[in-house]
């Protein structure tokens, strides 16, 4: 059975990851380099790694069940379902190792509905999410961790530490919203109950509040991606494709 999506034609390239055909193919590049399409024990896949790797961000784009998706790739659900276990989580982002003297990094959760209850409780939007750490450099704009998601009912300080997030950016300067308290990061300055704000500080938060506003910027291009709307994955699939679309993410803001 033939498909009708292929990354051969580069029109389908676009709308499914967000990338320009040049960039797809450097992603492609970078893959084989790290070994994802080395030859294995059983049978070969029928797709080539730039269908595979299709396959997968047009099933985080569309949000498609793999019944619906996987005749428009020529392959079985079974197959496709296949592809996505294994080349999911080899698509993740990669944290930042080091970070410049000066880097100023943001730092944000955003809750995914995610249908596993094992490891999603219900939240402030009334559906069982994930919380999940996005941390960004406010001068690129682009990810730069991704904590482990908790619960969706659990507070951002804690899920902050628990997340594995602070870890990994270390002692770098980290600005986040007043929900934060206690975590040593940079934050808006509270007014006490019958007291006015000095000049300065009201500056401060104005200025605080536009940069911290290009977290919320990252994750409106996040939620683009409509498993993030609604994820049905189990276990670490919610956050296989959340390091994979940032990744996705970070390759459609270089180029």
């Amino acid at each position: 059975m033939a498909g009708v999506i292929t990354a051969s034609e580069s029109s389908w390239i676009v709308p499914f990851t967000g990338l320009s055909p040049r960039a797809f193919g450097q992603l492609a590049t970078q893959l084989r380099r790290e070994g994802v399409d080395a030859p294995g024990r059983g049978r070969p896949w029928k797709l080539s790694l730039e269908d595979r790797v299709l396959l997968v961000a047009a099933y985080w784009r569309t949000n498609l069940t793999l019944r619906q998706l996987a005749p428009l790739f020529g392959v079985s659900k079974s197959a496709a379902d296949q592809v996505i276990d294994h080349l999911g989580p080899l698509l993740a982002l990669w944290p930042r190792q080091r970070f410049a003297k000066d880097a100023v990094l943001i730092v944000d959760g955003t809750l995914v509905p995610t249908r596993d209850h094992k490891m999603a409780e219900q939240s402030k939007n009334y559906r069982y999410s994930t919380n999940h750490q996005v941390v960004i450099d406010a001068d690129s704009r682009l990810v730069v961790a991704v904590g482990r998601p908790r619960p969706g009912n659990r507070h951002d300080s804690r899920a902050w530490a628990e997340s594995g997030a602070k870890a990994a950016v270390g002692n770098t300067t980290t600005i986040a919203d007043g929900g934060y308290p206690g975590t040593g990061l940079v934050m808006p300055h509270r007014r006490r109950p019958g007291e006015e704000l000095p000049d300065w500080k009201q500056a401060h938060n104005k200025s605080h509040k536009q940069v911290r506003a290009r977290v919320e910027h990252c994750f409106a291009r996040l939620k683009t991606w409509k498993i993030l709307r609604d994820c049905r994955l189990r276990g670490d699939g919610v956050h296989h494709a959340m390091l994979g679309i940032a990744r996705l993410h970070n390759l459609a803001l270089t180029g």
